[in-house]
């Protein structure tokens, strides 16, 4: 899998030229230099300063690794304010974005502390990834079947079957059959520069 950096798409309309200072400044705030940020990101330093100058635009992969990396929320990086966070979610306003081989639908209102997303796991994406960070994690099983480990101890969730978990608990989910599972997903994403988003891995790899 390419990392955030290798990605060839073009950034989301809304990454206009105001991105570049709040992306420095969000990792100010995060208390991380530019060298290790672009580590956590998977992104060159060289890369990350062009970012951060505007002369580059980020792409959808490198908003989320970057969100990811300054425990905070791509509408955060694309500077929605609150005001502009809609109580109702319609399904045809749900947008699939494709991160890790798995596709996600923002199921809540962005920008909030909890994040609540519709996720379709493919079989065989992802499986070998543990998660580790700060956070709680609730997940329903719509359809399918899930492997989910949690610490040394496998699950299998059946549809209608739900977990909730402390997300510091290394955790591993992907499917259990090959029609793939589809989940109601929640999380929280404390402010932390530790915080990682559960949206798939920053580098190579399967969960």
């Amino acid at each position: 899998m390419s990392s955030p950096e290798s990605d060839p798409s073009a950034g989301p309309p809304e990454a206009g030229p105001l991105v570049a200072p709040r992306l420095r400044a969000l990792r100010r705030r995060a208390g991380l230099t530019l060298e290790a940020a672009a580590r956590a990101a998977a992104l060159s330093p060289a890369h990350l300063s062009r970012l951060e100058t505007g002369q580059r635009q980020p792409s959808l992969p490198m908003l989320l690794a970057l969100a990811r990396t300054y425990g905070t929320t791509v509408s955060e990086l694309l500077g929605e304010r609150a005001a502009d966070r809609e109580a109702v979610v319609r399904a045809a306003d749900m947008e699939p974005t494709a991160a890790g081989g798995w596709t996600y639908w923002q199921a809540g209102a962005p920008g909030r502390g909890m994040q609540a997303l519709r996720v379709s796991v493919p079989y065989g994406a992802q499986g070998d990834i543990v998660r580790v960070h700060p956070g709680e994690e609730w997940l329903h099983v719509l359809k399918g079947r899930l492997r989910l480990r949690l610490g040394e101890t496998l699950h299998r969730l059946d549809p209608g079957d739900s977990a909730h978990f402390d997300s510091l608990t290394p955790h591993r989910i992907a499917a259990d059959g090959p029609d793939g599972v589809e989940l109601l997903f929640v999380h929280t994403l404390l402010q932390s520069p530790t915080a990682a988003l559960c949206l798939g891995p920053i580098t190579g790899g399967s969960s």
